[in-house]
């Protein structure tokens, strides 16, 4: 029972971090046609998740960074924290939200499903495996359009930024499953040690937040720090630790199809009659993959 309760957790923990990631690359792809750069929203993003987890960190987090180690937090810093949003908003400078928001959960769960193979003695059942190659057709099928017409180096370059930034947090997510860290001292220390270089960045760094409207930077502080800095961390990281980072990782086919519904309405970034069809080649592999059950549980050593 205590399993049933924990996997329907998981299970609804992941539905909350779909919203959170669709609505934050529509946010930010808002933001950057405007007045912010990237390390302005990478800056926000930690500005909001440190006044939430600061009070945690206070009173427990810090024990447990230093229980956990600062080698590992700083792996695990590096992998999920500061770097990672620079580089998502750095190619949403160059492609479309509805491109971020395909190619960074599509390298996810490839990157995931690699690393669980090697990393861990996770088995994964045929039909997951085809699941999975389905979901990276899909997506892939997603973003050729974009590739076809001349002139179109800038979108694929920033869709190579979007698979790098997949494989770093897969790589964490592996990470956080392998040293059994908790959610809550995994966020703190990714959060709080990203913390650190903000003044650096924000005296050295090109900025627009003198000219940003203070609606716009405290709509971002929300979005990109409470909810996708803070929230969906803690969220993916309690599914990576309920789940496993190979079943967690299904959660985010999910959030291209969100995306491109808040796109369309807010960016007015509508995709084409094949991206929709790479849509519903990927809602399959996720449903093939989401129902598949595995050969073997994770057991690490």
């Amino acid at each position: 029972m205590a399993r049933d309760r924990n996997t329907r957790l998981a299970i609804i923990a992941g539905l909350a971090m779909i919203g959170i990631y669709a609505v934050q690359f529509v946010a930010a792809r808002f933001s950057l046609r405007q007045h912010l750069t990237s390390t302005d929203l990478a800056t926000l993003r930690f500005v909001g998740a440190g006044m939430v987890l600061l009070p945690i960190a206070c009173r427990s987090g810090m024990a447990a960074m230093q229980l956990l180690g600062w080698k590992r937090a700083l792996a695990l810093a590096t992998l999920a924290g500061l770097p990672y949003p620079i580089i998502i908003n750095w190619g949403l400078t160059y492609a479309p939200a509805a491109h971020g928001a395909a190619l960074c959960p599509a390298s996810i769960v490839f990157f995931s499903f690699l690393l669980s193979q090697i990393a861990t003695t996770d088995k994964a059942s045929r039909q997951r495996t085809i699941g999975v190659v389905g979901i990276i057709a899909g997506l892939m099928l997603f973003i050729s359009p974009a590739h076809a017409g001349f002139g179109m180096t800038d979108v694929f370059f920033g869709d190579l930024l979007f698979i790098g930034s997949g494989a770093m947090f897969a790589s964490y997510a592996v990470l956080v499953r392998r040293w059994r860290v908790d959610p809550v001292t995994a966020t703190a220390s990714v959060v709080l040690l990203s913390c650190l270089p903000l003044p650096l960045i924000y005296l050295f760094a090109p900025t627009g937040l003198h000219a940003a409207p203070a609606a716009e930077i405290a709509s971002q502080i929300v979005i990109q720090g409470f909810l996708a800095g803070a929230a969906a961390m803690f969220l993916y990281t309690f599914i990576v630790r309920q789940l496993g980072s190979q079943a967690a990782s299904l959660f985010m086919p999910c959030v291209p199809i969100v995306a491109v519904i808040v796109g369309v309405a807010v960016l007015g970034e509508t995709p084409t009659n094949v991206q929709f069809a790479a849509i519903a080649i990927m809602a399959a592999g996720m449903a093939l993959s989401a129902f598949a059950k595995p050969m073997a549980k994770a057991a690490l050593p």
